[in-house]
């Protein structure tokens, strides 16, 4: 059934249902699946461009240079630094639901953090203890981490004011998560790794006038680290069909100048978004949206927004909007299919991200949103995997 008939079809349904009835008991008996749903003009835009390098395709040129990740969440950076031939000594995550997801993904790594240990980074003593048994000192490997962003966040917080009790970019006067950066730079002084990468959101760069990153980058040029200025990168500049903007700072106590390579051609949307993912695709449970919020998203173009839930139809020409935690149960909110009237699901979500399909994200579906809209996409911690690799070892 399409086009036309298609439309004409799913129309009778949803006219006969109420409003606020849920949309997969409309399409009962007409039966239409979530998946079978079409716009009111669809279909008028198709990618016919470039498509995302598969993580697998990157040669494995670090041939076991060790790395050490912390706050790892779901392993987006490790899972591209790992395409380029690093190998995982340790793995510090403080939430047992991404622990879970990376024992899942990846057993032979060796994951600390709930239940049997904490994985709490400001925990000097347990984190420093348990790392020194695992490398040398100093360390000839690489350090990566990325402090939890919501204090720097523009995106957390942009629905309040700035003098709303609401808003929470307080960036390192927050009282748990903005001192983390220095937990995590203490850690670097102490293990004095070959090279090290902080990531963040760019909030980082400019909160509080810049003037504590450059406490933290004194800091660490005292321990004899030449070190990147901070800069953003668009991860839609280096092979993701997604606009995420990520600040990156990288340090390193050998030789080698550091730089990111070439832009590249963007990608669109539309080379990872199907219609239908396989049948035995993890991680594709869609939100079962009401009739009248699929009424409103059926007559939105490409690119358009929807105000009332402040969602945005996908253009498959063009690169995603910024993949966001959230869920089906709230917390966030994802983008709205590019053919398909109806939010994304995870798996799409990681499909924008560069994971691969493979790669299996546990706990509920609103924590692995959550996993997936913090990670960073896996192809551009490749990317910068490559460029570290090719300057510093």
């Amino acid at each position: 059934m399409r086009g036309r008939h298609r439309l004409a079809s799913q129309t009778r349904a949803l006219d006969a249902a109420e409003p606020d009835a849920r949309i997969s008991d409309a399409l009962v008996s007409a039966g239409i699946s979530i998946d079978d749903l079409v716009y009111e003009s669809s279909r008028t835009l198709q990618w016919d461009g470039g498509h995302v390098a598969p993580i697998s395709s990157f040669e494995r040129i670090a041939d076991g240079i060790p790395v050490v990740s912390f706050f790892t969440g779901c392993a987006g950076m490790d899972i591209g630094f790992e395409a380029v031939g690093f190998e995982n000594r340790a793995s510090f995550e403080i939430s047992e639901t991404f622990c879970n997801t990376l024992r899942l993904n990846r057993p032979g790594w060796r994951v600390f953090g709930p239940p049997m240990h904490s994985g709490d980074v400001s925990d000097f003593e347990s984190v420093s203890t348990t790392l020194a048994s695992l490398v040398d000192m100093p360390f000839e490997g690489v350090f990566i981490g990325g402090p939890p962003c919501q204090p720097f966040s523009i995106a957390a917080n942009q629905r309040f004011s700035k003098t709303s009790p609401n808003f929470k970019r307080v960036g390192f006067n927050h009282e748990r998560n903005g001192s983390l950066l220095f937990d995590f730079v203490d850690l670097i002084a102490e293990f004095r790794p070959a090279v090290f990468v902080i990531e963040n959101v760019p909030g980082l760069r400019d909160i509080d006038g810049g003037r504590q990153l450059a406490t933290v980058v004194d800091k660490l040029r005292k321990c004899s680290y030449s070190i990147t200025t901070p800069t953003i990168y668009n991860a839609s500049e280096y092979g993701v069909p997604q606009h995420r903007r990520r600040m990156i700072v990288i340090g390193s106590r050998v030789p080698g100048m550091f730089a990111f390579p070439q832009r590249r051609e963007p990608v669109g949307a539309g080379s990872v978004l199907v219609d239908r993912l396989p049948e035995d695709a993890t991680n594709h449970e869609t939100r079962n949206h009401m009739v009248r919020s699929v009424r409103r998203y059926m007559k939105l173009s490409y690119g358009e927004r929807d105000h009332l839930g402040r969602v945005d139809r996908l253009n498959p020409m063009r690169p995603s909007k910024t993949v966001i935690a959230g869920g089906t149960k709230g917390g966030g909110r994802s983008h709205l299919h590019p053919e398909i009237p109806r939010t994304l699901s995870v798996r799409e979500c990681a499909r924008l991200q560069t994971f691969p399909d493979d790669y299996r994200f546990t706990g509920s579906t609103a924590r692995q949103f959550t996993q997936v809209g913090n990670a960073v996409p896996p192809v551009l911690a490749a990317v910068l995997a490559e460029r570290i690799t090719q300057a510093h070892f």
